[in-house]
């Protein structure tokens, strides 16, 4: 059985630290800070935590968990957690960092980048269409569209990488560059 701590202690200052910095963060890459501070609370959490306890613990208003964890339960960032004898909800987040990343990776490429993508391929069709588009700019979309393809084909190559490869590309660094047989671009 789970243990559940349903008289939360204020939290440890380095947890805090921790929290408050996971929502500013969250805020600059777009993300609600709260929804960001929930998901360092439950990350740093040894046990699932109910609504009621994020509250208390963060300070927030019980509406605004509420939605909060309806997105990261959206994002795949969080689960729920059943408890022998206790019918509220817990949560929990995904504590492995890779599936972490890949998590908001995918979600981020789907909310962002494919809509983008499908966006520049409409404004590239038209444009080929329009006799009143000059070629300067009829290139320049063909560019951003190419540009975006091949990174959005680089990310999904990416996310089928095994962790253990793409580890090790990571730590190699500019040192993939010399590999190939390229100055490295410093």
């Amino acid at each position: 059985m789970t243990e559940i701590n349903d008289n939360p202690q204020p939290l440890p200052a380095a947890v805090t630290r921790f929290v408050l910095h996971w929502g500013d963060l969250g805020s600059q890459w777009g993300v609600n800070r709260s929804v960001a501070q929930i998901h360092a609370l439950l990350y740093l959490s040894e046990t699932p935590l109910t609504a009621e306890a994020i509250a208390d613990q963060l300070g927030l208003a019980r509406s605004n968990v509420s939605n909060s964890i309806k997105e990261l339960l959206g994002w795949g960032l969080i689960h729920r957690v059943p408890v022998l004898g206790d019918r509220r909800d817990h949560f929990a987040a995904e504590t492995d960092i890779w599936e972490m990343v890949t998590r908001i990776a995918r979600g981020r490429k789907a909310r962002e980048v494919d809509p983008a993508e499908a966006a520049l391929r409409a404004c590239t069709a038209e444009a080929e269409r329009d006799p009143d588009i000059s070629p300067v700019a009829k290139q320049r979309l063909k560019a951003m569209l190419e540009f975006v393809m091949i990174m959005s084909r680089w990310h999904d190559e990416m996310l089928q990488v095994p962790k253990s490869t793409l580890m090790t590309l990571i730590k190699m660094g500019t040192k993939v560059t010399r590999f190939l047989g390229r100055k490295s671009a410093a």
